[in-house]
Parts: C-alpha cells; structure tokens; sequence
C-alpha cells in the first residue's frame, strides 16, 4: 500500500502525526537538543558590514548605559558573549524584565548587582542581535583603547574675516616700523653732517648759522609732516576698527550662555560617550536638529537619580523632575509641567538656510566639524563664527560625499571629464546665492 505524504503539514508534524507515543518523545528531545546546539555553534560574524551595523546599532541604543571595557550604568560588554549564551543574550536585550519575571537565575542575579534598574526592551531581530555581537566581539579583539594625545587645533576652517583683519593688523604694524627707522635714520644722518660741517672753518654765516642750529620739538611737532602722518595713522585706526566692528555684526562665536539646567557634554557625550544623535534626533530627517525632550533624559534618569551613585536626587536632576512633574519615589507622573527654557546658543539669521539632514546625513559631517570639540565642553559654547565666508570656504574645500549614492553618479562623470582633483561642494552648486539665501 502506497502512502502519500500530506503536503500541508510541516514534516516535523507528519512525523508526530504518525509514530507512537514514545517515538515522538524521542524526536522532541532530539530537536531540542538539536537546536540547542545549532544555537552554540552560531559563530559571531566577522563581515565588516555586519560590524559597521551593530556599531550604528550599539551607538544609538546602548553608549548610554554601557562601554565595552568599563563599567558604567550597566556592565562592561568585552567578552560578553563567552560569560553568557548567545540563546541568553538574545532573549536578555529583547525583554530583560520577562526574564527577570521568570526567575532566571543569572538575570535576576545582574538585575540584583547593578542596583535593580530597568533596562529598556528593544524589539531587535535575531540578526540585529548577531549584528551588535559582532560588533562588541571586534571591538575586544581590538583590545582596550589606548589614550590619545589631544592635538589642539591651530585654527578653525574658513576664518576669511579674521585673516584679512591680521593682515591689515600687519601692514599698519610695517608702516609704523618703517616710519620710526625712516626718522632714525634721517637723525643720525643730520647729526653725522653737522658734527661733519662743525668742523669746516671756512663757513660763511648762513652756513653756520645752518649747523649750530638746535632742534626743536615744538616746531617739529606743529610741522606739517608730523601733523599730516599723524592724521594719517589716527584715520587708519579709525576706519579699521569700524570695519571690524561691522564684520562682527551678529556673530556671536565663543557665546556661552548659563542654561536652567546644568547639563554637561563633557560627561554625557565625551565620558559617557552617548551619541550626540540619541538626544538630537532631528539632524539626520530635519532641518533642525531639535532640542532633546525631557522624556529622553527620563530614559536614563528615571533610574539615576544622583552623580557617583550618590544618595538621593541631585539637585539638577530634580530640575527635570519639576519640569515634568515626576515624583521619584512613587514613579508617578502628575498634570503640573513646564517647559524647560533653554536659551538657543547657535543661531543664524533668518535669511540664511542652513539643513541638518543634508550635511548629517548626505554628506556624513560629524558634529565637530562645526560645533568644534563638543566632547570636551563642560558647558556649550559657539565655536565656529558661523559666518557667511565660513561657510564659503568649506564648501570650496570639501569633497561632495557621492558613495553609494546615485545621485551624484552623472554628476561625477561630467566632472572627471572636465578635471582629475575630487569634486567638490562648489563644483555642484555650492556658492550660489540661492543655495542658502531664499
């Protein structure tokens, strides 16, 4: 007798469907233990583009509560995957808390060391998981970081303004200069001729009324050539320092104003290393890059509550507690909120357009390009001028960014016809009014 498989069940199904009681307790346990296994011998992958990808991943969900070689709110990551399972590990960064729920032994051990806070649930796939190992399994391989010495920058990028005013500083300086050595000379060069002429016996009287002549600094100082040089050099100072100062119309670089909330880049984004885009979520899909909300900080500050793991609510964090009327003790939310006013620090004129998305995310620009070593700032301050040569002088300098973006293909082909140097920001349009001025 023939028997026909039954094409809409699973094999795994036909199987139970048609062995004894026993057979199928076999077959169950021989699965388990199959998977089980499978699961083990998962090797970690190695690929560059799946470590590039947990590292984007890592840094926009994880720096805020772990670093791969130091403890920080959460444990330290290095070799993570040898002291827990790959199956634990999955399972512990999509819902922690269930597995604490459930009695698991080791997550409810971590929970109980790391002072009970809540790590949040991240809905990843299994393959954004294997992603953010591969990750954390390069970055050990690589070893602890070594400590860099931080070269200060000699100048910042496009200080057109600045330039011609050390120019103008200079040349006034030479002038100057050259005027007193100029004055010198002609003084030892008349007292040379007069003790010369002194000496001459032959002399008539308007000859020696010549010599034995003194000098006569009032006389030279209502003369007109004094007068007229010093008229000069007067106007010159003048007309230089206005200049200046129209240069300086609404610029406001090195601007640092006192904010309602003492927050800190130096310990968030440089000691912490938090990504500047989890609080600025804005920069790589607007124009702006938005000031963060205070739900972001309660990511975070609903279970650090205090700097060092001091005893209760730092008083700057009670600060945003206020604003948002959160009680700490009973984790509850009340209806009494107030915005947080931050007082804006970069800001540009309204004839000016400027896009976050496009330099953020089209040209990949790290934030230090323009707000300078934000890392190392205790409190935010303008760096750059933010002026219109500023700006100018980046896009003549800077390589458009055409990597894998096909936009820019016929672009890059006309322009390797016409020259062999990398295309540029101004080559694509750059200093045109309309660019930022609409």
């Amino acid at each position: 007798m023939l028997l026909l498989y039954p094409f809409d069940l699973k094999p795994s199904e036909y199987m139970f469907k048609t062995t004894p009681n026993l057979t199928r307790i076999f077959l169950s346990l021989a699965f388990g233990i199959f998977s089980i296994l499978s699961l083990k011998a998962q090797e970690i992958p190695t690929d560059e583009s799946v470590i590039a990808a947990g590292e984007s991943t890592f840094k926009a969900n994880c720096t805020q509560c772990h670093q791969i070689w130091q403890k920080r709110i959460g444990p330290a990551l290095n070799d993570v995957y040898e002291r827990r399972s790959i199956e634990w590990l999955n399972s512990w960064i999509k819902n922690s808390q269930a597995m604490i729920a459930s009695g698991d032994e080791q997550a409810v051990a971590l929970w109980e060391e790391y002072n009970k806070t809540v790590m949040p649930a991240y809905p990843f796939s299994d393959e954004e998981v294997m992603e953010l190992l591969a990750y954390i399994k390069a970055e050990t391989d690589a070893g602890p970081p070594q400590e860099e010495v931080a070269v200060a920058a000699t100048g910042e990028a496009g200080g057109g303004d600045s330039v011609a005013s050390s120019y103008l500083i200079a040349v006034i300086i030479i002038l100057v200069v050259v005027l007193a050595l100029a004055v010198v000379a002609l003084l030892i060069a008349v007292k040379t001729l007069s003790k010369h002429l002194s000496q001459v016996k032959d002399l008539d009287e308007a000859e020696q009324e010549i010599v034995s002549q003194q000098f006569d600094l009032g006389a030279f100082l209502k003369s007109n050539s004094f007068v007229g040089t010093v008229i000069f050099i007067f106007t010159i100072i003048v007309l230089k320092t206005l200049i200046d100062g129209a240069f300086t119309i609404g610029v406001q670089q090195g601007y640092q104003p006192t904010q309602p909330i003492a927050f800190s880049h130096e310990l968030h984004a440089g000691q912490y290393e938090i990504d500047c885009q989890y609080c600025h979520t804005g920069v790589n899909k607007s124009k702006s890059a938005n000031i963060p909300s205070p739900n972001i900080c309660m990511n975070c500050h609903s279970q650090i509550k205090n700097v060092g793991g001091q005893d209760g609510v730092s008083e700057e964090i009670a600060k945003i507690y206020a604003a948002i009327d959160y009680d700490p003790d009973t984790q509850t939310y009340g209806t009494d909120t107030k915005p947080i006013e931050w007082v804006r620090i970069h800001n540009l004129p309204d004839l000016a357009y400027f896009n976050h998305s496009q330099h953020v995310n089209v040209a990949d620009l790290e934030c230090e390009t323009c707000h300078g070593p934000i890392k190392e700032m205790e409190v935010v301050y303008q760096y750059s001028n933010l002026t219109m040569g500023w700006c100018i002088n980046c896009h003549r300098e800077t390589d458009v960014n055409t990597k894998g973006n096909e936009y820019y293909d016929k672009l890059v082909k006309l322009h390797s016809e016409q020259s062999k140097e990398p295309m540029k920001v101004e080559d694509i349009g750059g200093l045109e009014c309309s660019k930022c001025h609409y």
